[in-house]
């Protein structure tokens, strides 16, 4: 068995995102796992070298998991020939320049979404990355999750028919900062700092829908900020200037319409924190994150419209889960995980990868004419993007 190792400069793990989903539960546990296995006798083993501006915080991490290398010094771990990936999982507003720094230096680049604050930073990395010749990926996560796994899998298998319509829930209620502390960071509810949910959420939006039915050809959003004012991490108040719930309709290629709600102000009733309904002419299914259940059409009831009588039929007992159907003893990736292995299958192998920054780009403007969509009160068409 061969050892190779795969150095990674990783600019962003201080925040809760970059820690706990890419250093932790992906490129640490495949550590803990022995590496990647490439299938032809040699092991893939990522050695992370930790990037950020906060040098505590670093040295805290890299103690914890007894890590050695870690660095303030941006460029210095660009200029390391030794490096062979920079992956960013920064605050937005800083992405773009310090990709910028990684492409020149010719690293390999896998980013967190958004790539960037406007299509044209967005369309601009993925130029940059193609004329150097290097790899480059995008994190699209959502995909990875067992949930929409199993809805992929019913779509391939032509379980809709045609699929009419895909109806969305996500969100849950982020605590204000006053009197419990927020699950998310301050800078996601100031628009000067990048924050907003069309920004986060749409990116994903975007490659869900793409990935599984078809690309999005209209989008029309209203977005609006239902509490506009937050406690930041040392408690004091602020305005929160960014959008903190969105409510879009997307036309999709094929004729399918998405009505997809986004809130970071609602109070879950959902089996999972998101939750897709497909309907077609021959069935329809309700995803989450990891389950999915189905109901065709041989087995659909007939309700009858009575608002004088109480209802007598539980309808969710209706519908019947869709089976892991995996081998024995296996079970799903963690999404992260699963595409950080895909990635680093596609740096060393040249296996094909298809969620590039050009795919990235695509969620930067699916959230730019969201945000312009709701501004103007209109539908808005979405080019098809190239290069």
């Amino acid at each position: 068995m061969t050892r190779r190792t795969v150095r990674i400069a990783m600019n962003g793990v201080t925040g809760r995102m970059g820690y706990r989903q890419h250093l932790v539960r992906s490129i640490l546990a495949l550590r803990e796992e022995g590496g990647l296995a490439l299938g032809d006798g040699t092991v893939l083993w990522p050695e992370p070298v930790l990037v950020g501006r906060r040098e505590h915080a670093l040295r805290e991490i890299a103690d914890r998991h007894g890590l050695t290398e870690w660095s303030t010094d941006l460029d210095a771990v660009l200029a390391d020939p030794t490096v062979d990936v920079y992956f960013d999982a920064q605050i937005t507003t800083a992405r773009v320049d310090a990709v910028r720094r990684a492409i020149a230096a010719g690293k390999h680049l896998y980013v967190e979404k958004p790539t960037a604050t406007s299509l044209e930073g967005a369309l601009e990395l993925a130029r940059l990355a193609r004329d150097a010749g290097i790899r480059h990926g995008v994190v699209q996560d959502k995909i990875f999750l067992p949930g929409l796994l199993k809805l992929k899998r019913l779509v391939d298998g032509g379980f809709f028919g045609e699929i009419l319509s895909v109806r969305g829930e996500f969100g849950y209620w982020v605590f204000e900062g006053d009197w419990q502390q927020a699950q998310r960071p301050s800078w996601n509810y100031r628009a000067e700092d990048g924050g907003g949910i069309v920004s986060d959420m749409f990116p994903h939006w975007e490659y869900v829908l793409h990935e599984l039915f078809g690309r999005v050809t209209s989008v029309q959003a209203l977005a609006t900020t239902h509490l506009p004012r937050r406690w930041d991490e040392s408690g004091k108040p602020y305005p929160a200037t960014a959008d903190d719930a969105a409510y879009g309709v997307f036309q999709l290629e094929g004729g399918a319409v998405a009505q997809i709600n986004s809130s970071w102000a609602v109070r879950v009733h959902r089996d999972e924190l998101v939750e897709f309904q497909v309907d077609g002419t021959h069935g329809s299914a309700v995803a989450g994150l990891r389950g999915c259940r189905v109901q065709h059409r041989s087995a659909t009831p007939k309700p009858v419209w009575n608002p004088d009588l109480p209802v007598t039929e539980s309808f969710r007992d209706q519908w019947q889960e869709v089976p892991d159907n995996l081998p024995p003893g296996a079970s799903f990736e963690n999404g992260f995980k699963a595409q950080w292995e895909l990635f680093l299958r596609h740096v060393v192998l040249d296996e094909p990868y298809a969620w590039d920054l050009l795919a990235g780009a695509r969620g930067v403007q699916l959230a730019e004419l969201g945000l312009r969509s709701s501004a103007e009160g209109r539908r808005l068409d979405v080019p098809e993007l190239t290069l």
